[in-house]
């Protein structure tokens, strides 16, 4: 009887895995900062070309991150070479200043929307690179070394699972 509940508990927790990641990856940056020079890049191929996908960039932060948004611009390149630019904001902070996002302690987690039901049409390697893209106010060059930002990751998932 025992065994038989230990495999029917195995294959429950089986089942119950997340099945719809397609490739998830990240990139760890130097010392906590994102340079703004830092482009990272994100390759992935051999895709769906009937079914739909969300992708999200994923970003680490922790408490010495500044400020209460982050500004991201990300560039979907496909197989033929199409390149499809977006310049994001997301919010990364509630307005009484605690963060939003997953994770306990210093570092939080936040899987931020980029492209929702997403049909690849065609195969080959898609390439998405991402860049920090935050200013100060007045200020046209940008801000050099973005601190308090740990990691960045991309996550494709069939929208449909």
């Amino acid at each position: 009887m025992r065994s038989l509940l230990c495999s029917f508990l195995a294959l429950v927790l089986l089942a119950s895995c997340n099945t719809t990641i397609i490739k998830s990856e990240y990139r760890s940056l130097n010392d906590g900062v994102w340079n703004k020079d830092n482009i990272l890049q994100f390759s992935f191929k051999e895709m769906d070309t009937v079914q739909a996908h969300d992708i999200f960039i994923n970003v680490r932060n922790d408490n010495t991150f500044p400020y209460s948004n982050l500004f991201i611009i990300a560039a979907l390149t496909t197989p033929e070479g199409e390149v499809i630019k977006d310049t994001l904001e997301y919010t990364m902070a509630r307005p009484d200043g605690s963060w939003l996002g997953k994770g306990s302690g210093s570092i939080k987690e936040n899987k931020l929307w980029y492209k929702e039901n997403i049909v690849f049409e065609s195969s080959g390697v898609y390439t998405i690179e991402v860049s920090q893209a935050m200013r100060k106010n007045g200020n046209v060059s940008g801000i050099i070394g973005l601190e308090g930002i740990t990691d960045v990751g991309i996550e494709v998932i069939n929208s449909n699972p």
